[in-house]
């Protein structure tokens, strides 16, 4: 049921129910000076019922409170408020809080009661009337079978959910297994006879020709990505994600490598979703890492800038990249515009003006939520 569904829902059982003990306190009424408190006790307890999903327990004692002031004020009305709020907050878990407050009303309405009637059997009489036990019992054992019910529902979702998981993780090991089995093998093997044949060729003084090069060429980024798809479907997520935290280490890692990589961040820090944190560790990862195969670049520079909306990140290098020159969609550009559509983010990926390659991806965050 949606939220605003069930505010409806709740406020007109609450005014429905205020209606009827005001029709109950005016039916055969006399006048009296506690008669206007008394009707406001009856409207009170009944409106009060419009919060019983939010606040079980403080409903519980207000309509209680009420319950007890009418009587006192001499009005024979069943405490029918009372009893939905006793199932409300049973319902929410409430049982040992609820039955001491239930005793307490049993006990306070005949001495409420005999406030007007100044006759003790009468007083327990009308008290009686107005909550009986066995009425108390059904609305407390509903609330309980209800929440025993939603109960039982909860855990048969968490089954299917660990179940579904649990069918995931198989598939994917499963996946890994065939891949490394059908794939590593053939491509190992087109690599080494690539490599051999191009250090042949060399060594005899002969020209490598163009498409021997690409071979080995290809033959390397496929090991390479093999190697990462296997790698991401083997990652059973207990590894501790990484995320913006880690991306220092990412640009040593290329410092390392003989690129002149900076790193800029700007802005006051903040914690971020852990989607976002690792979109943008990976962000960073994927543009380094082509920086370092196909630019031919000798710097780069990674700015990473928070935002109260959000995060942007912009990787720059001075590579052979040329405005008129579209960029190949490879997998690792096609990843990381999926995780940044994903988030509802942006991402550009494109030949900067003055030459190289820029990436830019601005990512999301909502902070009311």
């Amino acid at each position: 049921m949606s939220r605003r569904r069930a505010a409806v829902t709740d406020w007109t059982i609450a005014v429905g129910i205020a209606a009827a003990l005001l029709t109950g306190g005016l039916s055969g009424r006399a006048a009296t000076d506690l008669d206007p408190l008394g009707y406001v006790l009856l409207v009170a307890a009944g409106l009060a019922l419009a919060a019983r999903r939010r606040a079980p327990v403080p409903v519980l004692v207000v309509t209680g409170l009420c319950a007890v002031g009418w009587q006192a004020a001499g009005f024979d009305v069943p405490a029918v408020a009372y009893l939905f709020a006793v199932y409300a907050a049973v319902r929410a878990g409430h049982r040992r809080l609820t039955i001491v407050v239930s005793v307490a009303m049993l006990a306070a309405l005949p001495f409420a009661a005999l406030v007007s009637l100044h006759d003790l059997g009468e007083a327990f009489t009308r008290a009686r009337s107005a909550l009986e036990l066995a009425w108390l019992i059904a609305a407390g054992a509903a609330g309980e079978a209800l929440r025993q019910a939603e109960r039982r529902a909860d855990e048969a979702e968490r089954t299917r959910e660990e179940t579904a998981r649990r069918r995931a993780d198989e598939e994917r090991l499963h996946i890994a297994r065939e891949l490394h089995d059908s794939l590593t093998h053939q491509i190992s093997v087109i690599k080494v006879q690539a490599e051999a044949a191009v250090h042949v060729a060399r060594k005899r003084g002969e020209e490598v020709p163009e498409s021997l090069l690409a071979i080995r060429e290809a033959g390397r980024e496929a090991t390479r990505e093999l190697r990462a798809t296997l790698e991401a479907l083997r990652d059973d997520g207990t590894a501790p994600p990484q995320g913006v935290g880690h991306v220092p280490e990412l640009v040593e890692r290329a410092r390392a490598s003989g690129l002149d990589a900076t790193l800029t961040i700007e802005g006051a820090r903040q914690d971020v979703p852990a989607a976002v944190d690792r979109t943008a560790y990976r962000i960073v990862q994927e543009s380094l890492t082509n920086i370092a195969r196909h630019a031919a670049a000798a710097t780069a520079s990674v700015r990473i800038h928070y935002r109260p909306d959000g995060l942007a990140i912009q990787v720059d290098d001075d590579g052979r990249a040329t405005p008129g020159a579209a960029p190949t969609p490879g997998v690792g550009l096609l990843g990381m515009r999926e995780r940044v559509t994903a988030l509802g983010g942006r991402l550009r990926a494109e030949p900067r003006t003055e030459g190289g390659f820029t990436v830019q991806a601005e990512l999301p965050v909502d902070r009311t939520a």
